[in-house]
């Protein structure tokens, strides 16, 4: 056979190219330099280099019979090269030639396939049978190079898992259209990948480990990657209308582990012996009392008041965690691990199994608890006199709401005496420079039958102003109490904000809220630092040991002084913020994110609403404003002819809202 490479190319001559990865058979009509003019048996005409030729021979075909009977004749010739592909044993000639690990001419590839007598048409087929199957040997147009063992083993693996990965794309695309057409899909065992692959893609977006796979499917199905994946998993059951993508995100689980259960259950059938000695104090004839909100289940703080003749006795009792939950043990593991209780309109995560958050480790009405009380004494006038940090026995005697101590603010002498106190404490931390800012809170309930309702909850009301700042007191004092005792801790601190907008309490709603955005992040140290923000020369957070992790591993430290266990060291210390950083993150998120959720749902159903907004300030395309009733965030477009500040007060209608989407869209009237 003469050979073909060298072969100059000629108007009818017979050459086959790549394209779509598929091989062309073609004539050449027209060459100019080294560009060629074909006709293809698809009776298409292109233009391309001679250097994309796959394969050229000598064979021609007479142009002048005419384009369609030139087409016919391309088919005839490319069939019959298809057919004699299968008389190729690819695998066979790679178990003679493999050992040899030598490159092989095509002309030699042709005579060990075809020994008698071969033709153009052979050669063609053994250069389209090693480019259909590259398992065996490296193809390179005219030469052929046998794998190795090992690399036929990986190659045959990758095109197993190329074949399993398309028949889960089209298995699954037309699935997922099926799904979407049917009023009472079922699911399939075999279609559990699939789903799994949704949900993943659906979650972590790009960071998903199938994205690629996901998106194929998505594609082939035709759905919108965002409501069309979730509407699919809302019909299979797999996901709730309301779904709380952001546990799976965060890898947030709702329930503990079976250990962590099992350790909990022994931990609160042990009998628990608890007598006043001389470690630690009985309290339990002071009248303490509890003030929380409506739904809490656990309880972490009491408050007591004394008049004692010339000066009264404060005391907040917090319960002593650490007198159940033993340093390193499971349940301090899994509690580290989460970090923090996450508090959600729909749902609770505690940090603690419930059996100790809400019975246990919680200052239940009428039983005895063991407990850190910090005893503060102060003069008619409020001032602090002094204070002492001690183990105590307690019992609480009023478990109240602060709807309860609102009720009773006016003619309670406790609850005055306590108001002043709190009242007292604040301008004295106005004076060292605390900045205050004073916003309210936006409560989002959800009702049994999964209504939404809204409130502005007034957090400057005597309720819970009281329990603010006299909680502030307690950890200022904690703090100050360790800072004396030289011992390391998770101490808070912060900078001065960048910029001041209002003195004291008289800012309007606007610059409190601007004020958020020149505030300096705080700081987490096992030193103490002044913390600016709340006037104080030192500050930690452990009055809520049920709750947050930060809270307890601070209490041990003070358990530590008191002589109840042994100290952390302050790398023990700087570990556990550490290892803290990112659990409080993810809770943060989850919280912020769900009750911005439901706020959406709830506005979900006033589009066409009118509401009041403040500008904030302009931004490139848009105003961004804050709607004062729900004090939530959005962009105004521009409006025509129209100039706003910072600080206007306009009126605009809600036009779209899509909680799932994260959609909010107003415009001005």
């Amino acid at each position: 056979m003469v050979g073909c490479y060298d072969l100059s190319m000629e108007s009818g001559n017979v050459v086959e190219f790549i394209d779509r990865q598929k091989i062309i058979c073609a004539i050449v009509l027209e060459v100019k330099k080294q560009r060629l003019r074909l006709l293809t048996e698809n009776d298409r005409e292109v233009n391309l280099s001679a250097s994309r030729l796959l394969h050229k021979c000598a064979m021609r075909l007479d142009l002048s019979m005419g384009r369609h009977k030139v087409v016919d004749a391309l088919k005839e010739i490319a069939n019959r090269r298809k057919e004699l592909t299968n008389h190729i044993d690819i695998k066979g000639l790679w178990e003679v030639l493999n050992t040899e690990q030598e490159w092989i001419d095509l002309g030699t590839m042709t005579e060990f396939c075809f020994p008698d007598s071969p033709t153009y048409d052979n050669e063609s087929a053994v250069v389209r049978a090693f480019f259909n199957n590259r398992l065996y040997f490296r193809f390179n147009h005219d030469r052929f190079f046998p794998n190795s063992e090992e690399q036929v083993e990986r190659k045959a693996a990758q095109e197993k898992e190329a074949a399993r990965r398309n028949q889960i794309i089209e298995e699954g695309g037309d699935w997922l259209k099926s799904v979407l057409n049917d009023s009472n899909p079922s699911l399939p065992e075999d279609k559990l990948e699939i789903v799994k692959i949704l949900k993943s893609f659906y979650i972590f977006e790009k960071e998903c480990k199938q994205y690629d796979l996901g998106k194929a499917i998505i594609a082939r199905a035709g759905i919108d990657p965002e409501e069309g994946i979730f509407k699919v998993l809302l019909k299979l059951g797999i996901f709730d209308k309301n779904e709380n993508i952001d546990l799976y995100r965060y890898d947030i689980s709702t329930s503990f582990p079976d250990n962590v259960m099992e350790s909990t259950t022994d931990l609160v059938s042990s009998p628990q012996t608890l007598v006043a000695d001389n470690k630690r104090k009985d309290l339990t004839m002071l009248s303490l009392m509890t003030i929380d909100g409506q739904a809490t289940l656990d309880f972490d703080d009491a408050i007591s008041i004394e008049a004692l003749g010339d000066h009264y006795r404060l005391g907040v009792h917090i319960i002593d965690v650490g007198h159940f939950i033993k340093k390193g043990d499971i349940i301090d593991q899994e509690a580290i691990a989460r970090g923090s209780s996450i508090y959600m309109p729909d749902q609770k995560i505690p940090m603690l199994p419930s059996f100790l958050a809400e019975d246990l480790c919680s200052l239940k009405a009428g039983e005895l608890c063991p407990a850190i009380s910090i005893m503060v004494n102060l003069s008619q006038s409020c001032e602090i006199i002094d204070y002492e940090v001690i183990p105590s026995l307690i019992k609480v005697a009023h478990q109240l709401t602060y709807y309860d101590v609102n009720i009773i603010a006016d003619d309670d002498k406790g609850i005055i005496v306590l108001c002043d106190i709190a009242e007292k404490f604040r301008q004295d931390r106005m004076a060292s420079g605390a900045l205050q800012i004073t916003l309210p809170d936006i409560n989002v309930w959800i009702d049994g039958d999964g209504e939404v309702t809204v409130s502005r909850i007034n957090r400057e009301s005597p309720a819970r102003m009281l329990v603010s700042e006299i909680m502030i007191m307690a950890n200022w004092l904690m703090a100050k109490f360790l800072v004396e005792h030289n011992t390391p801790a998770i101490f808070r601190s912060q900078t001065a904000p960048r910029e001041r907008l209002y003195k004291g309490n008289e800012g309007t709603l606007f610059k409190n809220w601007m004020q958020r955005r020149f505030l300096s992040r705080f700081v987490l140290s096992h030193n103490p630092e002044h913390h600016s923000g709340l006037g104080l020369n030192a500050y930690v957070t452990a009055t809520s040991p049920i709750r947050k992790y930060f809270d307890l591993a601070t209490q041990r430290q003070i358990r530590a002084v008191l002589g109840l266990e042994e100290p952390s060291t302050p790398e023990e210390i700087d570990n556990i913020i550490q290892l803290l950083e990112q659990p409080m993150g993810c809770a943060t998120k989850i919280q912020y994110n769900r009750n911005r959720y439901w706020l959406l749902k709830y506005l979900e159903k006033r589009i066409g609403q009118k509401e009041e907004a403040i500008v904030l300030n302009k931004k490139r395309t848009s105003y961004q404003i804050l709607l004062t009733e729900y004090l939530i965030e959005c962009d105004l477009p521009l409006p025509s002819g129209i100039d706003l500040k910072p600080e206007d007060l306009i009126q605009v209608k809600i036009q779209h809202v899509n909680a799932r989407r994260d959609v909010l869209s107003v415009f001005m009237i």
